[in-house]
């Protein structure tokens, strides 16, 4: 059934699309190459840089999505600048290369081809370099700043140095000018312990001509581009990574990406760890099952709650609802993004977060609730701490009562930010002093400059 819905393309998608397949001796997908004939059409437009991201199914099969990039591309939308999937035999020079050849035969602007941005864990380079002798093939920006955050929680660091790398990463990567990167080079020298820095292969980012592909775009454009990339990775690992059946996992990218071609921010999604299955409640929930959590956590949170901290948490659930919801599930802690700076949920009761709405009231910010809809509970009290049940806050009343404004959240980050490097400054050595404070006036430096000196 679901190699039919392959084969037979939806009724909302009249165009013809491309479809190649060859079936294993079990009657299951061993190769193939899908394109339609609008996705030939945006390749052959903007054909000079080509963007491969790979996704790993459960069984050992890996999912090839060929996307444009560069200058010129203003696609928006989940998927909107895919020109071509393909699945190979196997990863070996034989399969990879028939599969370019396929991709070069019903794409003859192929030869245009400049540039190939690949993951840093692209090995097969030399069948790439023979398929298209003309392109240069580099490390992707986006890829790399998922490498590095991935080794940034591998290594367990102190949270505080956690948090300064993972901005620093991001402000870089939004900024990649040769001083910023360089900043972050020696940041990471200095905050990394020296047996653990190659892990890091930070050599990347001196490398200049990685980054003059992607230094044109402005920081919004950044921000916006690491935010599509990072939509559209997910949205092939939700499909792609949740089902052995690689015909149904491709059946419904499809069906999604007919249904969703101009509303990238309706998507629910699941974040699984890359390469790896997914736990098997990530699978896509209908929109009905999506508002009975949805009104489940609400009442929960009018239940339990007083009413100023249920209207607090209620603003934040109010993000979660129009946010794109991005979760990795580990055995103690969970990662969770909502596109924007990724925070650490501590699931076991009482729920805390990294972010400093949890930090500054210890209410269930917008990270804990997106927690709770994925995995669709609801609050439970020994998740609350006591002071904010439901007839044990009246005397706070007062001050939550009045309206949250950017400026109070301002100065809620400031008032945390400072808290913090008092403390780290205080409880260490002479030594350890010494190299935090030299990292603090370095930062001040770079951020205000030189010329005006910041009291630390």
């Amino acid at each position: 059934m679901a190699l039919t819905m392959l084969i037979e393309p939806p009724i909302k998608d009249p165009t013809p699309h491309m479809l190649l397949y060859q079936l294993s001796k079990t009657s299951q997908v061993e190769i193939l190459n899908y394109q339609s004939c609008s996705m030939q059409g945006i390749f052959a437009q903007f054909p000079e840089i080509l963007f491969i991201h790979r996704t790993y199914n459960p069984i050992g099969k890996v999912l090839y999505t060929f996307l444009v990039d560069g200058p010129q591309v203003r696609l928006e939308g989940p998927l909107a600048r895919a020109v071509y999937f393909a699945i190979p035999a196997k990863e070996d020079a034989e399969g990879l290369t028939q599969m370019f050849q396929v991709f070069k035969k019903f794409n003859p602007a192929w030869e245009r081809v400049c540039t190939i941005l690949v993951d840093p864990h692209f090995l097969p380079l030399p069948t790439l370099a023979m398929e298209f002798p003309a392109a240069e093939v580099l490390l992707s920006a986006f890829h790399i700043c998922k490498f590095l955050q991935g080794k940034f929680y591998q290594l367990c660091l102190e949270r505080p140095v956690e948090r300064v790398l993972l901005t620093s990463l991001q402000s870089t990567m939004c900024s990649a000018t040769t001083g910023n990167l360089r900043k972050l080079h020696a940041l990471l020298n200095s905050c990394i312990p020296p047996a653990q820095l190659p892990e890091l292969y930070s050599h990347w980012l001196l490398n200049d001509r990685i980054w003059l592909a992607h230094r044109w775009r402005s920081r919004a454009e950044s921000s916006l581009y690491f935010q599509g990339l990072e939509v559209t990775t997910r949205t092939l690992s939700q499909f792609f990574s949740t089902t052995p059946c690689v015909e149904q996992g491709m059946a419904s990218l499809l069906q999604y990406m007919q249904q969703n071609s101009g509303d990238r921010a309706s998507f629910s999604l699941c974040l699984s760890p890359q390469n790896s299955p997914a736990p098997s409640d990530t699978t896509p929930k209908s929109p009905h099952v999506v508002q009975l959590v949805e009104s489940r956590i609400q009442h929960s949170l009018n239940a339990i709650c007083t009413e100023p901290a249920a209207q607090l948490c209620l603003g934040e659930f109010a993000v979660v609802q129009k946010s794109v919801h991005l979760i990795g599930s580990g055995s103690e802690k969970v990662n969770i993004q909502i596109l924007e700076d990724t925070h650490r949920v501590q699931p076991q009761p009482p729920a805390s977060c990294s972010c400093y709405f949890n930090q500054a009231f210890h209410l269930p910010c917008r990270h804990i609730l997106a927690m709770l809809s994925a995995r669709r509970q609801v609050l439970q009290p020994d998740m609350l701490p006591a002071q904010w049940e439901a007839g044990c806050a009246a005397s706070l009343e007062g001050i939550l009562g009045s309206q949250w404004s950017e400026m109070l959240e301002k100065r809620l980050v400031v008032a945390f930010l400072t808290e913090e490097v008092r403390r780290l400054l205080q409880h260490c050595s002479q030594e350890e002093f010494e190299r935090r404070y030299n990292t603090l006036r370095e930062l001040a430096d770079s951020w205000i400059g030189p010329y005006e000196q910041v009291q630390l």
